[in-house]
């Protein structure tokens, strides 16, 4: 709380300034803690108003598509919103990636560019865009700002914009807010010669703002069913002994992964839990039916013919396993009930009967509640031994394999990683193998990934976002060709003294494009240079170039020590497993094959 002498607004010697300086006072008193600013001149009036709010912390950054990656691994990670500050012209442009990927992911930012004057808008002033709804269908609102002017009432607009900015990139549902600032030169600090200007004429409301509390707090109640709703979904548990409760990719929520686990073990139904959806692993295992290998299990054909639910209970975004997708394609359950509390509609397969517009945590509860006794089945017995064979299974043939593979990576890991440790994990093949080889396990593990655009871009820059939200030690698990997308965004691990321990599997160009029907085609469509981009660099000298610890690793106990070494520091690390390509695609293959042999020899099908 700060008192009406501390505040910079009424002291303000100019309009601009009090109105800026009265906006950064309520984003911060409505729970923003963080702001990134990119450096530029028309800016210049957001920048030095960020930098002189109390409570704020600013992060500096030169290149702006960096700068709305970190912001948006830094809002992830936090819980929280974060800001974003450029100037005009691409600067703006720049944060598009970032933008796109906070809509669909769901994540609250604050976008605030700096724009011309309408004056000077398609007079061929220099550094000049059309900035107007810049990012589209991709932000939850835009609002094009009025040239700042003096008294109370724009004082008064200034307090309530921030405060209505925060509560609508918070949602539901979260994401991006779009605020365009027209500035006029001098852009600035103004000196006061002739004495503090009272702006606010008076009004110690738009002056100070309320100082106990945000100008205008945003309240949003909790959706839950009504008892008729609640007592029909009750009935469906009951009426269906083959259902399964499908997690997909979700932020941390405290008390979600228990109420999912006590809901499944009530029902009877396995949990299919993503990799990411931060339910595959948890004390929630210790009695929770969590099924870890859905994947593996889900690609051979007969057991996915064997086991098709009636119905199927998601929570979650859309998984990232193609073969589950593909399991209810084949055999359509009788009901498949998405619970989205922003009612959103992320399955793809346009097999969902139903969408429950509810909080998933009190769902579960409430369900769980009146579900009374586990419900003992063969059903979840079957699926669960399945799991268990495979698991053991595959874990004894990546463990006999002493090459450096991916999917050994992922278990190295996993042995590795404390209760406390983020993990942040690229898309493309290393989310894939993650969610195939990362075993269940009563110690919690954080898992992070960029699944709204599925893109590979800004993974670096997310990662160290993450890191500087401090909630314990980051580890960024990465492909090459992600990592040089985002190679300029290490810079803020340098110039912020961030701690990352990066993983980075080279495979030397695109290795998910192997898997593809398209590598059998060969040169006959240029695969090599079309698809997977093969690039011979030496990393080492990135992390030279960036005052980075690095380690090219050559057997699984020189990687341990690496990690080890990483997270016990405070530098960032780049840590190289060299991955040969053809040989890990050989080995996913027949990992699938040991899966499918397990199951054989175990009489599930």
């Amino acid at each position: 709380m700060r008192s009406a002498e501390e505040a910079t607004v009424a002291a303000a010697p100019d309009a601009r300034e009090a109105f800026v300086a009265a906006f950064f006072d309520e984003l911060q008193r409505s729970g923003v803690d963080h702001v990134c600013v990119s450096p530029g001149s028309r800016s210049t009036p957001l920048a030095v108003a960020a930098a002189r709010c109390s409570g704020l912390r600013c992060w500096s950054h030169l290149d702006e598509r960096s700068a709305g990656f970190f912001a948006l691994g830094l809002a992830r990670a936090s819980a929280a919103p974060v800001a974003l500050v450029c100037t005009s012209g691409t600067a703006a442009a720049n944060y598009l990636p970032a933008v796109v990927e906070a809509h669909y992911a769901r994540v609250p930012l604050l976008v605030l560019t700096a724009d011309r004057p309408p004056e000077l808008r398609e007079w061929g002033a220099g550094q000049t865009i059309d900035q107007l709804a810049l990012y589209g269908r991709h932000v939850r609102r835009f609002v094009e700002l009025p040239v700042p002017e003096p008294g109370p009432g724009p004082l008064r607009y200034a307090r309530s914009l921030a405060c209505r900015a925060v509560a609508e990139a918070m949602g539901p549902p979260a994401g991006p807010v779009h605020l365009n600032w027209p500035l006029r030169e001098p852009l600035e600090p103004v000196s006061d010669r002739h004495g503090a200007v009272d702006f606010a004429a008076g009004d110690t409301l738009a002056g100070v703002g309320r100082p106990s509390r945000p100008y205008a707090e945003v309240r949003i109640a909790t959706p839950r069913v009504s008892e008729e709703q609640r007592s029909e979904l009750v009935a469906l548990v009951r009426g269906h002994e083959r259902g399964v409760v499908v997690c997909g990719p979700a932020p941390p929520v405290p008390g979600l992964a228990q109420a999912v686990a006590e809901l499944a073990r009530k029902a009877g139904w396995p949990m299919l839990a993503d990799a990411t959806s931060q339910l595959r692993r948890g004390p929630h295992c210790a009695n929770g039916p969590v099924i870890a290998h859905a994947d593996l299990l889900l690609r051979d054909a007969e057991f996915a013919a064997g086991h098709a639910p009636e119905v199927v209970l998601r929570v979650g975004d859309t998984p990232v396993s193609k073969a589950q997708r593909l399991w209810l394609e084949a055999a359509p359950p009788k009901h498949l009930l998405l619970v989205d509390p922003d009612g959103g509609w992320n399955e793809p397969s346009h097999l969902a009967s139903g969408v429950l517009r509810v909080d998933p945590l009190t769902l579960c509860r409430d369900l769980a509640r009146e579900l009374g006794e586990p419900r003992e089945s063969e059903w979840l017995r079957s699926m669960l031994a399945a799991d268990r064979i495979v698991g053991r299974a595959v874990t004894r043939a990546i463990s006999a394999e002493s090459a450096l593979l991916e999917p050994r990576a992922v278990q190295e890991l996993a042995r590795l990683l404390p209760d406390v440790a983020l993990l942040y994990v690229s898309n493309s093949m290393p989310v894939r193998d993650l969610d195939a080889f990362l075993p269940a396990c009563e110690r919690p593990l954080t898992v992070l990934c960029n699944r709204g655009a599925n893109g590979i871009d800004g993974v670096l820059s997310s990662a160290l976002g993450a890191a500087a939200a401090g909630r314990g030690p980051v580890v960024l698990l990465t492909g090459d060709l992600a990592f040089l997308h985002d190679l300029g965004g290490l810079l803020a691990a340098k110039r912020h003294d961030l701690s990352l321990t990066i993983v980075l599997l080279n495979n030397d160009g695109g290795g998910i494009f192997s898997f593809l029907p398209i590598a059998e085609y060969g040169e006959a469509v240029d695969f090599e240079d079309l698809f997977r981009v093969s690039h011979g660099l030496d990393f080492s000298h990135a992390a030279a170039l960036f005052g980075m610890d690095y380690s090219r690793v050559q057997s699984w106990p020189e990687f341990r020590a690496a990690v080890e070494r990483s997270m016990a520091s405070v530098r960032t690390s780049l840590i190289e497993l060299p991955v040969e390509r053809d040989a890990n695609v050989q080995h996913f293959r027949e990992l699938v094959r040991v899966a499918s042999l397990a199951l054989s020899s175990g009489a599930m099908r």
